[in-house]
């Protein structure tokens, strides 16, 4: 009998990807004689890693060696080739449509994310919005492994780390051991769109409270990009205890997944760092402005006490917090006081 290998296409950005990882390492350890190859692209390796010994990665670039529909012929082809026997799609796209449909017409088990998109269009509607929890990104991801016929139980995961967390000897000197008198504390401040980053001025206010709060803990700054070296620099010159983590671990991600492992807490706005800190099992406190959890995109296993958002009529107004605000103003960033979120932080670090 042909040993089952299931095929796990996700592709898109790093957060995105990151969500499925605690549903695959659930499909990937509660049904071990299933081989499972995640296709996506190069940055996502490191997410992988020592997952589960069932767990194959496969890259594939199709803004470039396999662009357009000459490149998606040829990868499906070098698709073909590995002899899957069941085809999940997370992502649900053209591109990814179009590697189904070649699956379908060859009689593979073919299943697809359902992303609910009409009911996120009532969620973020200008008039007559429907405020009502949808599925997270989580539950629709094992949905479509349970119609191919492996229903997971996700709740079994926690981090991808034994528990005492990843190997801090594998990180630079400039980060080094963790010292018992201190407390580590992660900043993601940057968001892809304005809808999703807390203003600059107001971070810098959590920073100046958490270190007079904390004067012998540390603050490591998550981000790379021309706006965020240009405050997190800043930053870095005026408060001795913040470091720049990109700037010591280049290009690795999962050197950061590491250090995240060992945060006492991290802040993100409803970024990718939000959900790479959620694969190593710590406290994320979250800030919320267009977008929301209801459209089931918090962290895994996150605390909705930790999440920090604003009552607004218009809340939320994008699902991906891409859409300019409808108000002119954000003040469902603008608004939220820098001591309510020094206080949630100081909370789960005192406990």
């Amino acid at each position: 009998m042909k040993k089952e290998h299931i095929l796990v296409i996700r592709f898109s950005a790093l957060g995105d990807v990151a969500m499925t990882v605690p549903v695959i390492w659930a499909l990937a350890n509660q049904y071990p004689d299933v081989r499972i190859t995640v296709l996506s692209k190069k940055f996502a390796r490191p997410l992988f890693y020592d997952l589960a010994p069932n767990v194959n990665f496969m890259e594939a670039d199709l803004s470039k060696e396999y662009h357009g529909v000459k490149g998606l012929n040829a990868l499906y082809r070098r698709l073909v080739a590995k002899q899957f026997t069941k085809v999940a799609d997370l992502h649900n796209v053209l591109r990814s449509e179009y590697l189904r449909l070649r699956f379908n017409l060859g009689h593979y088990r073919v299943e697809h994310v359902n992303k609910h998109r009409h009911q996120r269009k009532k969620l973020t509607s200008y008039k007559n919005k429907i405020k009502k929890q949808l599925p997270t990104s989580f539950e629709n991801y094992a949905e479509v492994f349970e119609r191919l016929g492996y229903p997971v139980d996700i709740r079994q995961f926690h981090s991808i780390f034994p528990e005492e967390g990843g190997n801090l000897n594998l990180l630079p000197k400039e980060i080094g051991p963790k010292k018992s008198f201190e407390q580590w504390i992660g900043i993601a401040p940057f968001a892809a769109h304005n809808g999703k980053i807390y203003p600059p001025r107001l971070m810098e206010q959590v920073i100046f409270h958490l270190i007079q709060k904390y004067p012998k803990g540390r603050i490591f700054l998550f981000g790379k990009g021309e706006l965020e070296d240009k405050y997190l620099q800043m930053w870095c010159a005026q408060y001795r205890q913040c470091l720049i983590v990109s700037k010591h671990c280049e290009n690795n991600i999962y050197q950061e997944l590491i250090l995240m492992s060992h945060l006492d807490v991290m802040l993100s706005m409803d970024s990718a760092n939000m959900h790479l800190a959620s694969l190593t099992g710590i406290p994320v406190v979250s800030v919320w402005g267009a977008t929301h959890p209801m459209a089931g995109f918090l962290g895994f296993n996150q605390n909705a006490d930790n999440v920090i958002q604003l009552d607004l009529e218009c809340r939320p107004c994008s699902i991906y917090g891409n859409k300019p605000c409808q108000r002119g103003d954000y003040a469902c960033l603008q608004n939220i006081p820098p001591e309510r979120i020094v206080e949630r932080i100081t909370t789960l670090i005192n406990n």
